[in-house]
């Protein structure tokens, strides 16, 4: 990799975590480069931004999932034995499952179960004087996934489910505590849908039609095989988790509108697809995954770099979303930017790029912007509230990350 910049540290552990999401980009500046080599906890890793480098990224005869993850993340965050770390033929056919949730009448079903939860909670806002906008809207995210995945969710345990579900998101990139809460989260999640699933297999749980725990209770194996409780768990968590997630793109979106006031206005106006168009600044503005991981299935050269097999390799999703040769002013907060967008899957990539059906691109993306612009049509035009002073820092050096105040308000009120 000696034609590869290199940044010039023994090892860039210390700096990934002091840095975060601009790990990569600020490196990429510094070196004046989209592309560098580096080491992480001693191995030795290529880290590059930009719409070309997605697009070999997503590459599949190139770049594989397996063993691209780090333990402690598939002990949190993704689980070990799901969709997420299977590559070819193997991906291909359990993606299927997952994209056949998708569809726009079981999106549109999901969206309204976010509308109904959401209404019912500003009923009990009205009657408090303060509301953390990221503790409720994760709550509501969690009953409404559990009722469109099928699985029964008890009024008791809605409050434990959703801060386990919460811990795994929190725990992705965490050290000490929060990745024990993490790990301790997941162990629980995946017994109790573990045991779902073999409630259903046994005829002791009746699944609903065409939902995803009756996908995954069914789910089999290239050989024909059921897919093991176990597995199946993680990936119905895979369902469950990535939506109760959402709940920070609509914390970050509460905080936009809040700091432009014009753009409440025109979603206020109803103008054609503005909504659509806020919802996708938000995904490319504000921080979510900072980066994606693969590794090179064999050594290839492109772009007169060379990269050897089984090297770990990081594609910049929040550089590249900021990236000021693929967006103009890409520091400023303008929805209207997407009125001309090409459409392309490389350039903006919040969740990811590459094909929905084919390669890595996330599954959800498709659910993420049916609830964002339903929940944003709540907080526009169904409800008022006042926002006090509070901290609206957020920290680029924690992965994830939030509004340090979590998004704050105070006599909230139903309209008429």
């Amino acid at each position: 990799m000696a034609n590869i910049p290199a940044e010039p540290v023994i090892d860039s552990t210390l700096g990934l975590l002091f840095d975060g999401y601009e790990f990569i980009s600020k490196r990429c500046d510094r070196l004046h480069t989209d592309i560098f080599q580096t080491r992480l906890r001693l191995e030795r890793a290529i880290c590059m931004r930009g719409k070309e480098a997605a697009e070999i990224f997503y590459d599949t005869e190139k770049f594989s999932r397996k063993n691209a993850a780090p333990k402690r993340m598939q002990k949190t965050l993704l689980g070990e034995g799901g969709v997420q770390g299977l590559d070819g033929e193997a991906h291909r056919q359990r993606k299927q499952i997952f994209m056949g949730l998708m569809t726009p009448d079981r999106l549109q079903q999901i969206s309204a179960l976010v509308l109904q939860h959401c209404r019912e909670y500003a009923r009990r806002w009205e009657q408090q004087s303060q509301v953390v906008l990221f503790d409720q809207i994760n709550e509501i995210l969690c009953r409404a996934v559990c009722a469109w995945s099928g699985v029964p969710l008890a009024e008791p345990e809605v409050a434990q489910r959703t801060l386990e579900l919460a811990a795994l998101i929190d725990s992705a990139a965490a050290l000490g505590f929060r990745h024990v809460q993490g790990v301790q989260a997941r162990k629980r999640l995946e017994t109790w849908l573990a045991d779902l699933i073999e409630d259903i297999r046994a005829g002791r749980l009746q699944a609903p039609e065409h939902t995803a725990i009756a996908a995954f209770a069914h789910s089999r194996d290239g050989d024909g095989n059921l897919l093991s409780p176990a597995i199946a768990a993680v990936d119905l968590l895979n369902v469950l988790r990535p939506t109760v997630a959402i709940g920070r793109y609509v914390v970050f979106a509460a905080l936009a509108l809040h700091q432009h006031p014009d753009c409440r206005q025109k979603l206020q106006a109803n103008q054609a697809d503005y909504t659509t168009l806020f919802t996708q600044e938000v995904r490319r503005f504000y921080p979510f995954f900072p980066f994606a991981a693969a590794r090179t299935r064999q050594a290839f050269d492109w772009q007169d770099y060379h990269f050897p097999q089984e090297t770990l390799v990081l594609l910049d999703l929040y550089g590249t979303n900021h990236d000021s040769d693929l967006w103009e002013k890409p520091e400023d907060f303008w929805p209207e930017r997407f009125t001309h967008w090409s459409g392309s899957a490389f350039d903006f990539i919040p969740q990811g790029g590459g094909d929905f059906y084919k390669n890595h691109r996330c599954a959800g993306e498709w659910l993420t912007i049916q609830v964002m612009n339903q929940v944003l049509n709540f907080l526009v035009n169904e409800i008022e509230y006042e926002v006090p002073p509070q901290n609206f820092q957020i920290k680029l050096s924690r992965i994830p990350t939030l509004p340090e105040s979590r998004f704050v308000m105070h006599n909230v009120r139903l309209k008429a």
